[in-house]
């Protein structure tokens, strides 16, 4: 029993194969003589090639603003979280001149001189031994700034105690930063007022 179905399975499969190679000498004989017929199993149209390609463009076209969006949503992250780390380093440092860990000329605000005061550090003016408060790792940088050759601190505006909060000029201290982007941010608020 089992040898008459393996028989009539291989006689199947054998008759299919025939079938099939006739089938395909007959589109071929076709095509010689410039009749053009479908052969599902010779491959593709043209016009489904051709809305494969149109869907796929589509899909491309769609995805390519998100991606834009998600990269600058990530730059607008990111200077969220430099500016919070440089406002918390200028605080923290005037926050140490009020304790009197910093010495203070008569006429200075207690705010630091430079961005980089806070990364090289004060003299402690408290401790017994010489010994420097830091304040910052590193400055870090505008992630909208478009000069990579620039120092850090330089990507930055700077507002000096002495200036109004509405139109922010350097000065002889620094009282808060800012970025010079001239962009808006997806909340619709510019990154100058961030």
């Amino acid at each position: 029993m089992r040898c008459g179905s393996e028989k009539r399975r291989c006689r199947r499969s054998t008759a299919s194969r025939l079938w099939h190679e006739e089938r395909c000498q007959h589109f071929r004989r076709e095509l010689r003589w410039g009749i053009v017929r479908h052969n599902p199993s010779c491959g593709f149209t043209f016009i489904e090639l051709v809305i494969t390609v149109a869907i796929v463009g589509l899909l491309a076209s769609l995805a390519l603003p998100l991606s834009e969006v998600a990269v600058q949503r990530s730059k607008e992250q990111e200077l969220r979280t430099n500016l919070r780390e440089i406002r918390d380093a200028i605080d923290a440092y005037k926050q140490a001149v009020d304790d009197q860990r910093i010495a203070r000329n008569a006429g200075e605000t207690g705010y630091p001189k430079t961005l980089d005061v806070l990364v090289q550090g004060v003299n402690d003016a408290k401790s017994p031994k010489p010994a420097k408060i830091y304040f910052l790792r590193r400055v870090p940088r505008d992630p909208f700034s478009t000069d990579p050759d620039k120092p850090a601190a330089e990507t930055w505006g700077k507002r000096s105690y002495a200036s109004p909060p509405d139109e922010p000029r350097d000065g002889d201290d620094v009282y808060d930063v800012y970025s010079l982007s001239t962009g808006t941010g997806l909340n619709g608020v510019p990154h100058r007022q961030w």
